[in-house]
């Protein structure tokens, strides 16, 4: 792609995604959030590789919709969806979109695991993380790296020339308070769900016990998503605010989690994903604006 045609598409993007929000003091309505999720979820669907199987989608809306139902306060409607990657990312859309890629799905040891990261991902959108960041950014020039940071397709010779629409990934990163206090409402958030939230912690350690062994299979999620020893006694300590004996009653594990994970296991990757991932893929940072790989979750 010619650099002045990709500056186009980087203008259009960003005028399409933010010219309706930007007015005065860019102060944003949950109307206009929504607005922008819908426009990047549309996005999405265009440009990469979804599950589309009814029993897969079925299962993750299901838990999914089980988890926003315990903390959502602003009636939005909730749509989860798994992105046919072995890649390890999990990222949400402002107004209630939630993806989570089948790689890290095939990680989750256990079912409170996989609904630690969803409930993580619900209390970016509940908090407004993306929607502050568009108030603190207004003016700037605001081309969204969107796509790389659900995949690293977009660093591939294809993936390229389809979707390097370049600028500040602006839902890529969010800061490390915004990080600790998403993982304070997962912690919430399922335990009002009735989920257990041992598997955020646990969650974390899977993917850091990942990254000492194989860092390339967890590198998309590591640099958009800052991970620290930090976080993981901060969610600990926030575990232990909940009396034993109510923690030791919450759920686990599933046998509908195992079968949802084993038929999407056993699922074939589809050939986009497979051509990609045979290619060579450039340094994540210069994506997320990141001088290090520490990861987003």
């Amino acid at each position: 792609m010619r650099g002045d045609h990709r500056t186009r598409l980087t203008q259009a993007l960003a005028t399409m995604l933010l010219a309706p929000l930007c007015v005065g003091a860019c102060a944003i309505s949950q109307q206009q959030e929504v607005a922008l999720g819908a426009s990047s979820a549309a996005q999405v669907s265009r440009e990469l590789p979804l599950v589309h199987d009814a029993l897969v989608t079925q299962y993750i809306t299901t838990l999914g919709r089980q988890l926003a139902a315990a903390t959502d306060t602003r009636g939005l409607t909730w749509t989860f969806t798994v992105v046919d990657t072995k890649e390890v990312n999990a990222f949400a859309l402002p107004g209630g979109w939630i993806y989570v890629n089948r790689g890290l799905i095939e990680r989750a040891g256990t079912m409170s695991e996989l609904a630690g990261v969803l409930a993580h991902e619900i209390g970016h959108v509940t908090r407004r993380h993306s929607v502050r960041q568009l108030q603190q950014l207004q003016g700037a020039n605001l081309g969204v790296g969107l796509l790389c940071t659900l995949t690293r397709s977009c660093q591939t010779s294809v993936g390229t020339e389809a979707i390097n629409i370049g600028g500040s990934a602006l839902f890529a990163k969010f800061s490390r308070e915004d990080e600790l206090e998403a993982d304070s409402e997962a912690v919430t958030t399922t335990v009002n769900a009735g989920i257990s939230p041992r598997g955020i912690p646990g969650m974390f350690r899977v993917l850091l016990s990942e990254r000492q062994r194989t860092p390339d299979a967890v590198a998309a999620f590591f640099s958009t998503h800052p991970l620290e020893e930090r976080r993981i006694r901060e969610a600990e300590a926030r575990i232990t605010t909940y009396p034993a004996a109510r923690l030791n009653q919450l759920t686990m594990d599933t046998p509908a989690f195992r079968a949802f994970r084993a038929r999407l296991h056993a699922m074939p990757l589809r050939a986009s994903d497979r051509t990609s991932a045979s290619r060579p893929t450039s340094d994540p940072r210069a994506w997320h604006g990141s001088a290090d790989h520490s990861p987003r979750w």
